[in-house]
């Protein structure tokens, strides 16, 4: 409940506008946007990445639209690290505050670097699960972008298909 608390005083705090969705838990995103009635590609994923340079690692959150995957070779190529994976789920919990499936698209510790696909920008309205699983929020598109800053808008994602 911590992270999303942090995500309505946020959202509150900077006169953004923003839909509450209490649902039943689930972090699959192709079911959660069946639950919520959004278009697959509405739905953000957030994911924690894991990146490996010659002398250290660090870690990244990547977000790409739903009817996505996350490219990892391209995230490498960008950041010039010699391999780029997903983290571990205790790892990524550690980080992040959130089970698998829960995490916002915002990186909300200054230590991790956030990564945003250009598609991101295309779908209008975003949701996403808001720290838990059994609640979403969603915002406009524009808005995300307002409250993330200045960022580089990535080609970080391969489309998927979809049954949905």
């Amino acid at each position: 409940m911590e992270i999303y608390n942090k995500l309505v005083t946020l959202l509150s705090t900077h006169g953004i506008s923003f839909q509450e969705y209490q649902h039943p838990p689930e972090g699959r995103t192709d079911v959660i946007s069946k639950i919520r009635g959004n278009r697959i590609d509405q739905a953000a994923k957030a994911m924690v990445l894991k990146l490996q340079y010659s002398e250290k690692t660090s870690y990244a959150l990547a977000v790409v639209t739903g009817d996505c995957k996350i490219n990892l070779k391209a995230v490498a190529k960008y950041l010039g690290a010699k391999k780029a994976s997903f983290s571990s789920p205790d790892v990524a919990e550690f980080l992040t505050g959130c089970k698998s499936g829960a995490v916002p698209p915002f990186a909300l510790k200054e230590d991790i670097q956030l990564l945003v696909d250009d598609r991101v920008c295309n779908v209008g309205k975003l949701f996403f699960n808001a720290g838990v699983l059994d609640k979403s929020l969603s915002i406009s598109v524009s808005d995300y972008f307002s409250l993330i800053g200045d960022i580089d808008k990535l080609n970080i994602s391969i489309q998927q298909e979809s049954d949905y």
